[in-house]
């Protein structure tokens, strides 16, 4: 399959974890104030990276590795992005006060090309044939 046309398999996959992840924000920090949207913004991402797992490992990658091998790399892949998700998100809406959406916005479209290529070249990258 293309990269072009993975890439955009991944980035529909991941409209639902940023749905997820969005409605967590929203929820956080209409309950508890903006004080906890860097909280609110990594627990969704938690929460949105299992449905984008599943996704991610039938759909766009069409994966043959064992779940314990190919899940063990994706979400190690990911709690280097889930720091990253969470330190921009502290940086951008605490430190320099943006606005928690416009900064959320931000740190997914970051996310989304981090994440895409960790998939593609690491965490479901097929071993090459050794015929």
């Amino acid at each position: 399959m293309s990269i072009s046309r993975q890439f955009i398999r991944f980035a529909a996959v991941g409209a639902s974890g940023t749905a997820v992840q969005y409605s967590i924000l929203y929820i956080g920090t209409a309950m508890f104030g903006i004080r906890v949207a860097a909280a609110a913004s990594g627990v969704g991402y938690m929460c949105g990276s299992v449905v984008n797992y599943l996704l991610n490992y039938f759909f766009t990658f069409e994966s043959g590795k064992s779940h314990a091998e190919a899940a063990t790399k994706y979400f190690s892949l990911l709690a280097v992005g889930f720091c990253i998700n969470t330190g921009l998100m502290a940086l951008l809406v605490h430190q320099l006060d943006w606005n928690k959406w416009i900064a959320q916005f931000f740190t997914t479209g970051i996310g989304l090309i981090y994440n895409f290529l960790g998939s593609r070249f690491w965490a479901f990258k097929e071993a090459p044939n050794s015929n």
